[in-house]
């Protein structure tokens, strides 16, 4: 890919600058250990997964969200026998997860050091408001970003206002991330550059099947080092 008219680089959060769905996977095996005397596993987690599809429209991305979907679903498939103290169980678990550290993946800061300054870096995720701007204050990482974007969901329509918002143009806009749905074809479809760089785990909601005509309008790296390799190597 040619990245020679690049001047911003955009980033999402979760699962490309920190680890988050690990988070959310621990969590849902705790829940399947909760209700193992009620429901086969395989079968809570798809009425688990429908449910937080469902519940995007009300609550929206994020721990939040999950947590009362667990809570759905444990009422819903238990026939209301669910204890009080189990639902204290699963909200206490939510207060675990809003509270974990917050882990860098590796190189994250290392690359970010080596972009600054030569390109106008930008942070684009979605998700719950409080918890992401706690995530991104404790990471550590907030000093680099020119720009900051929280976004209930990202769209080429969410894409194209924030580029007319802060006066970018499409071909001089890059955008990393992890998740195709969200970070990767909202931004081709506007005419910008992507970077797909794969977490070892990915939310079925975000998981979609492409062409090979797709697959070949964008580049798929292994790690941030790369990206800083290519990008840095372009400003000399």
């Amino acid at each position: 890919m040619d990245y020679q008219n690049i001047r911003v680089v955009a980033f999402d959060a979760d699962d490309t600058l920190w680890i988050n769905e690990t988070i959310f996977n621990a969590t849902q095996e705790k829940f399947a250990g909760l209700l193992e005397q009620y429901v086969p596993r395989e079968l809570l987690m798809q009425h688990l997964y429908k449910t937080e599809v469902r519940n995007l429209e009300y609550f929206g991305y994020g721990i939040k969200g999950f947590i009362l979907s667990m809570i759905e679903t444990a009422v819903e498939l238990t026939e209301g026998l669910i204890k009080g103290g189990d639902i204290q169980m699963i909200i206490d678990w939510g207060r675990d997860m809003i509270a974990h550290p917050v882990e860098l993946l590796p190189t994250i800061r290392e690359t970010l050091q080596k972009l600054h300054g030569q390109y106008e870096l930008v942070l684009i995720t979605k998700g719950d408001l409080m918890d992401q701007e706690s995530k991104l204050a404790r990471s550590g990482l907030a000093d680099f970003f020119k720009h900051i974007e929280i976004v209930s969901d990202k769209s080429s329509v969410q894409y194209q206002e924030i580029l007319q918002k802060y006066d970018y143009r499409p071909e001089e806009f890059l955008m990393v991330g992890n998740s195709l749905k969200s970070d990767i074809m909202p931004v081709l479809e506007i005419g910008a550059e992507a970077v797909y760089i794969p977490f070892e785990s990915t939310w079925e909601h975000e998981k979609i099947d492409l062409t090979p005509d797709q697959k070949s309008r964008f580049e798929s790296l292994e790690n941030m080092a790369q990206l800083a390799e290519q990008l840095s190597g372009l400003k000399g």
